[in-house]
């Protein structure tokens, strides 16, 4: 296993986006390639650009020169290393941060996150907001998000007029394509238009997605997925959830609503999870699953209602100090924890884990029993180990996730003009 807590997505980070290989981008248009290759490597040289995607020179001048007269990318100097800054710098290529600004946004149960990027990726701003637990009416949490909008953007020194997209990411089975939100544990109502009524509301084009899905984009733009053809995400906190990246993009299934790992079965007939049925993962794993069992472990009665996150701490605090009852809560968990981490193997093969959530605080989860019995479960064929990581980024990781759908809907948009204007 390897174990990484990393402290966010800016840290030392030059260019953002899938580096994707050159096999796998023969179906795209070729100036989305040269435009993603741009963004991906921060700067980079025309004649680098070429030779990354198998093609001549004079074709990626051409298409440069498209994308700069378009205010999509920019050249920039760079100081010669070998010349101790005397001469002619030489040109690298950029994107042009100013071209566009977009807000991703975490809506969750305990606090709502969000944070400005420029067209480059690089952050602006973050803010957040503390919420009351528990579901809330549609139109409360618009006013949160206005608010929340507002705010931000603020702190980044814009106006909201300034702003192209708005990237949203809600728990649930969230439907990115059709912007409705089926279910969520953040809102009363259930199949609401939730985009579009954002949309209204702020006034600018809102992406949607599954807060899952938006851990593993995040990781796919700024972290340790950018050059990973194939890698799954799992988040552990209020619920369970897994993103998965497929060929360097969300895979999201055929009804978008896909990967539901919180809710594979793992009990026939078993304790009641959040979303109606029993046996579900989430229902063992999960805070409210960690909270269930401590009220028995801690001798609590109904009188002694303590918050989750405090009743959690306590229960972490007697596994700690080796009370034997919340050790095997921990225990329990990271067994059942281990069977859906290697159902995950079992069916799809990444290349890399990544566990994520603000549960990675609680190192039973993923103890070095919990995991060797995940590769217990995993068939075996011979092949290495699969390589588990730990990161435990915070909250601005789920927003970071969401900047990236915006951003990925804005330049999609730019290229998809840029290719109409081209064909005149």
């Amino acid at each position: 296993m390897r174990k990484d807590l990393v402290a966010g997505p800016d840290e030392g980070r030059l260019g953002c986006g899938p580096l994707i290989t050159p096999w796998s981008e023969q179906m795209r248009p070729l100036r989305q390639q040269v435009f993603d290759r741009v963004r991906a490597e921060g700067l980079v040289a025309r004649v680098q650009v070429a030779k990354d995607l198998g093609v001549s020179p004079a074709t990626v001048t051409t298409l440069t020169s498209e994308l700069i007269e378009a205010g999509l990318i920019e050249e920039v100097a760079v100081p010669r290393d070998t010349d101790h800054g005397r001469g002619r710098p030489a040109v690298a290529l950029g994107v042009r941060g100013a071209a566009h600004y977009v807000v991703g946004m975490k809506l969750s149960d305990r606090e709502h996150t969000a944070v400005v990027v420029d067209f480059a990726g690089n952050k602006l701003a973050d803010d957040s907001i503390a919420r009351d637990p528990g579901p809330a009416l549609v139109a409360d949490m618009l006013d949160a998000v206005d608010h929340l909008l507002n705010r931000v953007c603020a702190k980044a020194g814009i106006g909201r007029g300034d702003l192209s997209w708005l990237g949203i990411g809600l728990p649930g089975f969230v439907d990115h394509d059709s912007g409705f939100v089926h279910w969520s544990s953040t809102l009363v109502e259930r199949a609401v238009p939730f985009a579009a009524a954002a949309q209204a509301r702020v006034g600018l084009p809102v992406a949607i997605d599954n807060d899952a899905n938006l851990v593993a984009l995040a990781e796919l733009w700024f972290g340790a997925g950018r050059s990973l053809a194939d890698f799954a995400v799992v988040t552990i906190e209020h619920g369970v959830g897994m993103g998965f990246v497929m060929n360097h993009r969300i895979y999201r299934g055929a009804q978008r609503l896909g990967l539901e790992l919180g809710h594979i079965k793992v009990e026939l007939d078993g304790a009641l999870c959040r979303c109606g049925q029993r046996g579900c993962l989430e229902a063992y794993v999960a805070d409210y699953a960690l909270a269930r069992e401590a009220v028995t472990a801690l001798n609590l009665n109904a009188s002694q209602s303590l918050s989750m996150p405090v009743l959690l701490e306590s229960l972490y605090d007697h596994a700690k100090a080796g009370n034997a009852t919340a050790r095997s809560i921990f225990r329990r968990a990271g067994r059942y924890l281990a069977m859906g981490l290697a159902n995950v193997v079992n069916l799809f093969d990444p290349a890399l884990i990544i566990l994520s959530g603000v549960r990675m605080q609680y190192d039973y989860l993923y103890a070095a029993e919990t995991l060797a019995e995940m590769q217990d479960l995993v068939i075996n064929s011979g092949r290495p180990r699969l390589p588990i990581e730990i990161h435990a980024w915070g909250d601005l990781m789920w927003a970071h996730g969401a900047a990236a759908l915006a951003l990925s809907a804005v330049s999609e948009k730019a290229l998809t003009a840029q290719r109409e204007i081209a064909a005149q």
